[in-house]
């Protein structure tokens, strides 16, 4: 016969392995081995409840079935939601969407944390712990939830028919050859050993060391990025600069580009079209934008179009998604060490649709606060701006002015 302390070994061999109603039958079976007095052997050895025992080797000698509930019906303890009516109640007046303009809400304020939660309940006479009202949040549909971005603010009436204008025209350019191309300035990042978003490879528990603090570093600055992309011909071009983002520093950008590959690939090209956002360094409000717009007409001897995007809709411009989020997922997790790192990242860049990129640096100067008074602007649209019918505040076209005629406004201070 079996002695208490190898009964007891056997158990802790087999008990992790049993669920609470094969662990009883398993005792059940022992106890009927040992014949009289083996229920009392098994509880003694096992730490068991002798009434356990006894119903398991009932159970055994009832012929139970295999499988079925590990706990009869009513087992285990009882719902608190089901002990306290008005706790659900509670609960969901608490986390109801419309209580956020509810200004005698008691969390009106406060995050919604489950322990938040738990703690106003208890003050209201609902004991609960945390991790309970978790489980009644899920059980009632809610989850934790994000920020969505999808709230636009107000939609001018005549967006959609803009996107469709910009279309047809992008259409009617490409069908004869011109160049289109979609502009933008990146954001301005960091130039020196700073954290980067996003995470890449490496050795475990080896992450790049970077500065603790973003401070910008006098002497290496910020890093430029404005972008050029060829709609056509699926290219980026990125002007890299290291002073202010303006309007000639944009326009100086579809210069370099013009003037590189732009020249090239379009010869004898006598227009083109450029798509942009309808704010920053190529806003349509922006004088200093358009004043160096003609200067480029001028020099490059083209008719230039200008297409910008209703306010609200900078996500839909082309580059966004065709050039700056795959340059943004290809620096992801490395820092920006210098303005060579940028470029040579930038340049890097390709995709799946065959996307080739070219980045260069702009160590030009471009100071801001140029002004241009409204008696010259307006001596200038009269003589080289000509706005379209439709919204002629957002769709113009500069011509490319006479040979030897070159006039635009002087940039007064």
């Amino acid at each position: 016969m079996l002695t208490d302390a190898e009964i007891a070994a056997r158990y802790v061999k087999i008990r992790p392995y049993l669920d609470e109603r094969q662990r009883r039958l398993w005792l059940g079976v022992e106890a009927q081995a040992l014949g009289g007095g083996g229920v009392s052997v098994i509880a003694r050895a096992t730490g068991a409840d002798v009434k356990t025992v006894r119903r398991g080797r009932a159970e055994i000698e009832s012929g139970a079935e295999p499988g079925g509930r590990v706990r009869g019906p009513g087992g285990g303890r009882p719902c608190l939601a089901g002990l306290d009516a008005g706790l659900i109640l509670a609960l969901e007046a608490l986390v109801d969407p419309e209580t956020r303009g509810d200004p005698m809400s008691p969390l009106r304020w406060t995050t919604k944390s489950t322990a938040n939660l738990a703690a106003e309940l208890t003050r209201q006479g609902h004991q609960v712990t945390a991790r309970t009202v978790a489980k009644l949040l899920a059980g009632a549909g809610y989850s934790l939830q994000g920020n969505a971005k999808t709230v636009e603010g107000k939609q001018h009436p005549d967006r959609d028919a803009q996107f469709r204008y910009i279309n047809a025209q992008v259409t009617a350019f490409q069908a004869d050859g011109s160049p289109v191309i979609s502009v933008d300035a990146k954001k301005k990042e960091n130039v020196g050993n700073f954290k980067n978003g996003g995470a890449e490879w490496a050795p475990a528990g080896q992450p790049e060391r970077v500065s603790v603090h973003d401070f910008t570093d006098e002497e290496l600055g910020k890093a430029v990025p404005y972008g050029i992309y060829d709609l056509t011909a699926n290219t980026g071009w990125v002007n890299v600069g290291t002073d202010h983002d303006t309007g000639a520093f944009a326009v100086a950008s579809i210069r370099s580009w013009w003037n590189g590959p732009g020249r090239v690939a379009y010869a004898g090209a006598r227009r083109l079209l450029i798509t942009a956002d309808s704010g920053g360094s190529n806003g349509s409000r922006l004088r200093l934008w358009k004043t160096e717009l003609a200067a480029f007409a001028a020099e490059a001897g083209l008719d230039i179009t200008v297409l910008h995007l209703p306010p609200g809709t900078s996500k839909w411009n082309k580059i966004e998604h065709r050039l700056f989020s795959a340059i943004t997922m290809n620096w992801r997790g490395r820092p920006l060490v210098s303005h060579e790192v940028i470029i040579e990242t930038i340049s890097a860049v390709t995709t799946r649709t065959g996307l080739k990129v070219t980045a260069i640096l702009d160590t030009g100067l471009y100071p801001k606060g140029i002004r241009i008074p409204d008696k010259d602007m307006k001596a200038f649209e009269a003589r080289h701006l000509q706005r379209h019918e439709f919204h002629g505040n957002w769709n113009y076209t500069i011509p490319a002015p006479p040979p030897g005629d070159t006039t635009r406004p002087d940039h007064g201070k």
